[in-house]
């Protein structure tokens, strides 16, 4: 491994986690991703990254355009730091766990998490690093949920923040898409009876088929998955096979190879909790309390977070910078649109642009 990649670490948190629902997990892993020469105190810039709602905690699998050796977020100059989400599948505890209480992988008995819970854990293992202040927070969608809450518990901690293609608090819109993927879940009959993680796949890859839709625009689809002209004059029959068909059931059979039906319904329910006004007396007091130079970006043709939720939200957050960049591929431009995203970072944090 080349100095300065980034390497897979597991911390074992010794002591019981209680959660805002008031359930306690009595054991806690934390999977995370750090530079290779990491060390407390080493002079270098600390750049943590949150990720998204089913991505891991390595970015330079997800998010290679940026993050690597030479590149903007160059792990050899910085310090970059990204930890697998509670609940998740990747390595940090979740309903694929095994309950040492019952010796059983909690599936359905994993309790309900939170976005605070999970920047609860986060602050846990920045404390275990000897991380004293992140120089630069940045996340896009649920990423920027848990940025938004960190920069609110933490205000003195986190020095710059960049919130990408989220909101301040949980659309109805939102919540409609995630509810409809819930119900996909619970329609597999196999979801509910399973045992183990191999349940629900059914369930799981028509979900998926379903979230797709919210994270990509009508304009990226029709460029993309629209068939040629004179297609089925051979065979009718073919007017069901669609290459937008083949597409979304070949996302969700790829989904199901990656992650589970469990982890997701967690997933799920951790986007919802998202408000960050929740017992702090509304929205805009929460952000008012915002210390971190800030830098909120909104994707025009985001069709989960419409560009007036970001810019409203950037309002409400002292002196904050807000912009916009522009994405055939919907809200999945804050993954893919990195010649943007650097750019506007770089004017914002006078970081330097790769050579």
């Amino acid at each position: 491994m080349m100095n300065g990649n980034l390497i897979k670490k597991v911390f074992k948190y010794g002591r019981p986690f209680k959660m805002e629902c008031g359930a306690e997990l009595p054991e806690l892993e934390i999977c995370y991703h750090i530079s290779e020469d990491y060390a407390p105190h080493n002079g270098k810039k600390v750049i943590w990254i949150a990720h998204a709602l089913t991505a891991n905690s390595n970015p330079e699998e997800w998010w290679d355009t940026l993050v690597g050796n030479g590149k903007f977020f160059d792990s050899e100059k910085y310090t970059i730091v990204c930890a697998n989400i509670l609940g998740s599948c990747y390595g940090t505890t979740g309903p694929a766990s095994v309950n040492p209480e019952t010796g059983r992988k909690y599936l359905l008995e994993f309790p309900h998490i939170t976005i605070r819970d999970v920047v609860n854990m986060m602050i846990i293992l920045r404390k275990e690093l000897k991380i004293s202040n992140i120089d630069l927070l940045i996340g896009g969608s649920v990423g920027g949920f848990q940025c938004l809450e960190w920069a609110i518990i933490e205000p003195d901690v986190i020095e710059n923040l960049c919130a990408c293609a989220c909101n301040a608090r949980i659309s109805a819109w939102h919540t409609a898409y995630n509810e409809s993927q819930r119900m996909c879940l619970y329609a597999d009959k196999t979801f509910s009876d399973a045992e183990s993680v191999a349940g629900g796949k059914k369930g799981l890859a028509a979900a998926r088929a379903l979230s797709l839709i919210s994270y990509r625009s009508s304009t990226g689809y029709n460029k993309t998955q629209t068939d040629g002209e004179g297609f089925a004059d051979d065979d009718i029959r073919h007017l069901w096979d669609r290459r937008a068909s083949s597409y979304q059931r070949y996302q969700g059979e790829k989904f199901v190879s990656r992650f589970d039906a469990y982890s997701y319904l967690s997933m799920l329910n951790l986007a919802d909790s998202h408000d960050v006004g929740r017992g702090r007396g509304g929205v805009s007091e929460a952000l008012a309390g915002i210390k971190a130079k800030t830098l909120v970006i909104g994707i025009q043709e985001d069709f989960l977070f419409p560009v007036n939720e970001p810019e409203e939200m950037s309002r409400l957050i002292p002196g904050a910078t807000f912009r916009i960049i522009h994405s055939n591929f919907g809200h999945d431009g804050f993954l893919l649109e990195y010649k943007q995203l650097s750019q506007v970072i770089s004017e914002v944090f006078c970081l330097p642009l790769p050579i």
